[in-house]
């Protein structure tokens, strides 16, 4: 009897000084981080984002805090250019762009304003980094910071957190061909294969948003819109079938396009029965060229597809490399 009477005594005990102790509120991990590493930071895109901060389970809500940026290689404080408001055209809040309806400069423009911003933004509630086009304004480099993160338990502060590169725009950034290839035809409209069109594209300026599109036989001669060389094929579409906004302007060696906005095309083309995608269908008459392998009387039929990713000057080069110009100037 008494030893049950003893070990009541120690139970209670026990249980007396662990109700005692200090319930530890939440939990703040040692190992938050951004999974993918280096935010890769191309100079002017028009969004640029990083991931969110994984917390590692902590406790939410938290807070994160983007403190010491500089430089990585030599420690100095990040250039003025990340801190200084730019003007940057932008949508306006809560209005969508609707490409069906918004067909010209006026009413695209009745949609955006311009808005002061530093290049880069940092979201304290997920850690997320978002870059803007007035990012063409950073110095190329590589740079870290430092993060101070907080939740009910407290603060932590964890150096070298993150680095982000700031880089020239690779072709990836700014172009990308859809489709490339070519027929010849004859005037009963029978078709021949031929070698597909190779498009490049060079990007001139990263000011102005511009298309300048030629079309060059295999010695690179430029065939000219203005003069008839290159013609629309049927009801299928053209460079202008994407243009929303400004006239395509014919020169004697190129179709000039001001698209406005980027990304260009903004959006697939259809007619109301076909969705055509980014496709532009051409014709060179069989006057203006003839066809390796091929005797004369052969029209050539590229068909190509291309986007533009970021706004700036471009020249796309559609290449027909088994075609040859006949001179006409």
């Amino acid at each position: 009897m008494k030893i049950c009477i003893y070990m009541a005594m120690i139970t209670g005990l026990l249980l007396s000084l662990t109700s005692c102790e200090k319930i530890e509120k939440g939990f703040l991990s040692d190992s938050p981080r951004y999974v993918n590493g280096t935010i890769v930071v191309p100079r002017g895109g028009i969004y640029v984002a990083s991931e969110k901060i994984n917390a590692d389970g902590s406790t939410p809500p938290y807070t994160f805090k983007l403190l010491n940026l500089r430089d990585k290689n030599t420690g100095a404080a990040a250039p003025a250019e990340f801190f200084t408001k730019y003007d940057v055209l932008t949508f306006k809040q809560g209005l969508v762009f609707d490409a069906s309806k918004d067909t010209t400069v006026e009413l695209l423009n009745a949609k955006r304003e311009t808005v002061s911003r530093t290049p880069f933004e940092f979201n304290e509630v997920s850690g997320q980094l978002v870059f803007n086009r007035s990012s063409s304004n950073l110095p190329l480099g590589n740079y870290i910071f430092d993060v101070e993160m907080a939740n009910v338990t407290g603060k932590k502060m964890f150096q070298n957190f993150g680095e982000i590169s700031i880089v020239d725009p690779a072709l990836q950034d700014y172009f990308q061909v859809t489709y490339q290839a070519a027929t010849g035809s004859n005037s009963s409209e029978t078709f021949f294969t031929t070698s597909a069109p190779q498009v490049t594209c060079e990007r001139i300026s990263g000011e102005g948003a511009r298309v300048i599109l030629k079309i060059v036989d295999k010695n690179g001669d430029p065939f000219d819109p203005s003069a008839g060389e290159v013609i629309r094929r049927g009801d299928r579409p053209t460079f202008e079938s994407h243009v929303k906004f400004n006239p395509v302007v014919e020169t004697d060696t190129a179709l000039i396009c001001d698209f406005e906005v980027a990304p260009f095309p903004l959006t697939n083309f259809f007619d109301g029965v076909t969705d055509w995608g980014y496709l532009i269908y051409y014709r060179i008459p069989s006057r203006f060229a003839t066809v390796d392998g091929y005797g004369p009387g052969l029209n050539v039929n590229p068909v190509f597809g291309f986007r533009v990713l970021m706004e700036g000057t471009y020249i796309v080069q559609v290449r027909l490399p088994s075609v040859t110009r006949i001179a006409t100037r």
